[in-house]
């Protein structure tokens, strides 16, 4: 059965997601349906951006740089390796807590509902639950839920843990995240969680998943041949450690979704997670994450030209000073 997507925007897109193995493309109906499914509903992809036409494609690092703008001052963590170990300590008690907020429905009629978000969120609770997570999940939680779960979290004992993560599935624009009520800034998200403020979880990685858009821009991609060259960018990144935050698309673009399939990015992550999680270092799998997205999905949308075979591709920022290597539950680390 084919299927389409959407941005995960506010402005509806369309997508056919991984590529059919044998090179054909299936015919979209403007929306990329492809087949009607046999049930009478139409999988399509959709984005999580709200339309907003900007070029400060720098908002994604200036939420970061929110990390070292005070000076540390408390009490003394306690690292559990030594302080040249090449890999984070993956052998504690508890592997740690993985906390999704998964937003579906909003109360702006301008937000349009995220179909296709369970989809990405069974895929990913059943991922990180399958790693050894305790996974604890808010759905269409307004604001103030969301602090309060933040706060909730930061508050706990994580000395006998491995690591924490925090996933976000929602819609989006350059700088913000939208709660089911009000829209918010990233940097909410992780603030409670630097070393100063969350002692046991210092020197321990903490790792952030964003599904959304960061804006309305479309990306057509190139056909490579044997090489290109670009420029580099020199950024500012945050000054404390440990931190590892990951977007589904870089600033000023589109996030696509498939409404059956759920997202490419979650779909990449997860299914990597699943085949290289104890084999490969995290960003290591996120290097295949964001090749899996940038080679193997593309939109399909023949009807508009606007819309039509264009690309995504993830990007993350690693403040992380070790390298992260599932080890499967109750196995030794040397």
């Amino acid at each position: 059965m084919a299927s389409s997507e959407n941005e995960d925007c506010c402005v509806d897109g369309t997508d056919s997601g991984i590529l059919p193995t044998n090179g054909t493309i299936p015919k979209d109906d403007g929306a990329d349906s492809g087949t009607v499914p046999t049930n009478g509903t139409i999988s399509k992809d959709e984005g999580d951006v709200i339309g907003l036409n900007t070029n400060d494609s720098s908002c994604f690092l200036k939420n970061l740089s929110c990390f070292g703008r005070t000076k540390i001052k408390g009490p003394v963590g306690i690292s559990t390796v030594e302080r040249d170990a090449e890999y984070y300590r993956m052998n504690h008690a508890h592997r740690g807590l993985a906390l999704i907020f998964n937003h579906e429905f909003f109360d702006s009629q301008h937000l349009r509902p995220r179909a296709g978000t369970m989809a990405d969120w069974e895929n990913l609770h059943n991922t990180l639950h399958n790693l050894g997570f305790e996974v604890i999940t808010h759905h269409n939680a307004i604001f103030k839920e969301i602090t309060n779960g933040i706060d909730e979290a930061a508050s706990r004992d994580f000395t006998n843990v491995d690591c924490f993560i925090m996933a976000v599935l929602s819609h989006g624009e350059n700088g913000i995240l939208h709660a089911k009520d009000t829209a918010y800034k990233p940097e909410n998200l992780w603030a409670k969680f630097t070393a100063d403020k969350c002692i046991t979880l210092a020197g321990k990685p903490k790792l952030f998943f964003i599904q959304a858009c960061q804006g309305d821009g479309l990306d057509s991609g190139v056909t490579l041949r044997t090489q290109v060259d670009g420029p580099s960018d020199t950024f500012r990144i945050p000054s404390h450690a440990d931190f590892l935050i990951a977007y589904s698309t870089i600033p000023g673009f589109y996030s696509w979704r498939n409404t059956q399939k759920g997202s490419w990015f979650i779909q990449a992550l997860c299914a990597e997670l699943q085949l290289h999680a104890y084999s490969k270092n995290l960003l290591s799998i996120l290097t295949s994450v964001v090749r899996r997205v940038a080679f193997d999905f593309e939109s399909n949308v023949p009807d508009s030209y606007e819309m039509h075979a264009k690309k995504q591709i993830p990007c993350f920022t690693s403040m992380l000073t070790r390298l992260v290597q599932f080890t499967p539950r109750g196995a030794i680390q040397n």
